[in-house]
């Protein structure tokens, strides 16, 4: 973990009162399953936590289908619910990310933050920060600046922050490792699954992972895929697929929940991630705590949570026949696959609760306390 974590100095026992603003799953996806995660963990932990949830659902329902009027809907309780929240709290802690969401959602937090007079942590994720930073307006950086910490989950955006003038830490996602355990070790057998647990946009690059799989038939005719997650390429991608001939070997499983994915993972024999933008992305942790094998592209934050050749294998981005060829790499060498196992088991525990609980209470404890000191 890089040297600029956050400090582990001397705090007072217990937590500070806190509200967390952030998404909660549905729709699942990286952000709203950490903030969902890291609320139950730290209550369980006897925190005192509120939460201002930033999607939350529309009332009446009808609202959510008109555009404008939704926004409308869903801003004006949020604001309210900030400012009843924040003036009985310590310190907030702001689940940030790039675009819109960034405007709508993080600032008016950070500004009301400023106004009640709460320090405010900005819990800063995507792996498209650095264009964002580049062409945002400087009213962003100056938001940034003015946070009481800058919180990332990689050493990657802490580059990027870097790179644009902003002093961050790093506290790593959470994985909770009692949600899933490796199944035991079992030969790929004459039809080997593969997975892919990334939503169908284009940033994930399914069509690789579709390609990659084509190939891997040349070798395991009966060879699978589950594609997990939902998206506007659907039809697309099934069209892909069709046109590749692995229409019949590939299913697209929608959006799994929570409760069920552990079970997908216990069924792999590789899981594939094809994305071309990411950051520290939760699925490649699910697949380590699992032991599957991952074989991955090398975008974004990846090449710093995991070793090449050790932990999983990395390819370039959009490259199929690389990530076929790693594929099958793991799939013909039961004793690649078992080392990647095992060296994937040691590394998720840098992420599970007990450790990375200790960073953010230290965390929420220096915000807290440079009020008292202000």
């Amino acid at each position: 973990m890089s040297t600029r974590d956050v400090s582990t100095g001397a705090v007072p026992d217990g937590w500070p009162r806190m509200a967390v603003v952030g998404p909660l799953p549905p729709p699942s996806g990286g952000m709203a399953n950490q903030c969902e995660q890291l609320i139950r963990l730290l209550r369980a932990d006897g925190a005192d936590v509120a939460l201002v949830r930033t999607n939350a659902p529309y009332r009446p329902s009808v609202v959510g289908r008109v555009p404008l009027l939704r926004a409308a809907f869903r801003l004006l309780p949020y604001l309210v619910s900030l400012w009843r929240t924040l003036g009985r709290v310590d310190v907030v802690h702001v689940f940030a990310n790039s675009g819109w969401a960034w405007h709508l959602l993080a600032l008016p937090a950070l500004a009301i933050a400023r106004w009640r007079g709460v320090p405010a942590i900005v819990n800063y994720r995507g792996g498209n920060a650095d264009p964002f930073f580049t062409t945002a307006p400087a009213h962003v950086l100056r938001s940034l600046k003015a946070a009481t910490l800058r919180i990332t989950p990689s050493a990657y955006l802490l580059r990027v922050f870097a790179k644009h003038g902003l002093q961050a830490e790093v506290v790593p996602n959470i994985i909770d490792l009692s949600r899933f355990a490796p199944a035991p070790p079992r030969p790929a057998g004459a039809a080997p699954h593969l997975i892919v647990t990334r939503n169908l946009e284009p940033i994930y690059d399914i069509p690789t992972a579709l390609k990659a799989l084509a190939k891997v038939r040349q070798v395991h005719p009966a060879a699978r895929m589950t594609v997990a997650g939902s998206g506007p390429e659907r039809d697309a991608l099934q069209a892909l697929a069709t046109q590749l001939g692995i229409g019949e070997a590939v299913t697209f499983a929608g959006r799994i929940d929570n409760a069920d994915i552990a079970a997908l993972y216990a069924s792999a024999d590789v899981m594939l991630n094809p994305s071309t933008v990411d950051n520290m992305p939760i699925s490649i942790l699910e697949a380590l705590a699992s032991g599957v094998p991952v074989v991955s592209t090398d975008a974004g934050g990846i090449p710093d949570m995991v070793v090449h050749g050790e932990s999983a294998l990395l390819v370039p981005i959009g490259d199929a026949d690389a990530m076929a060829a790693a594929s099958l790499h793991v799939l013909g060498d039961p004793e690649k696959a078992a080392t990647l196992r095992q060296a994937g088991l040691t590394e998720v525990g840098r992420y599970a609760w007990p450790r990375v609980k200790q960073l953010w209470r230290h965390a929420y404890w220096r915000a807290a306390l440079s009020r008292s000191r202000s």
